[in-house]
């Protein structure tokens, strides 16, 4: 089943969670997505029906994936879909700022800094995302 496999790539590599919450989809009830989760030792905890507030983190992340990527592009495939959204992904945490972390990416939230702050006076434009996003570069 695909879902075990994402999941377990996901987890590779990583300690294991002890809980994993996730919604009523008849996709969670699969014998062998319950049978992945027993041999992994994770407790699943089932949220309540039609209540999107009970995963506010999941929803804010979904909706500006929605509005901010997958609104303005296409894609081919699967491959093509995960390939972009893995674009997405390095933009979303390294080069995109966020007002909730003081206009700081996730990257230098980390202390894991990879550009320098751009002087307005010396800047170029670069694209990213297939031309999507423009951001200022320093020059």
């Amino acid at each position: 089943m695909i879902l075990c496999q994402m999941f377990n790539k996901i987890i590779a590599g990583k300690s294991v969670p002890q809980y994993l919450s996730s919604d009523n989809d008849p996709l969670f009830e699969y014998h062998r997505w319950l049978a992945n989760l027993r041999a992994l030792d994770i407790d699943e905890i089932k949220t309540a029906p039609g209540v999107p507030v009970s995963h506010p983190f999941v929803e804010r992340l979904i909706g500006t994936v929605r509005r901010e990527f997958l609104d303005h592009t296409l894609f081919w495939n699967t491959v093509d879909l995960e390939r972009k959204l893995h674009e997405f992904q390095d933009y979303y945490n390294q080069e995109r700022v966020h007002a909730s972390l003081d206009g700081q990416t996730p990257t230098e939230v980390n202390g894991e800094s990879i550009r320098e702050r751009a002087k307005l006076d010396e800047l170029r434009w670069e694209t990213r995302c297939r031309g999507l996003v423009q951001l200022p570069i320093a020059a």
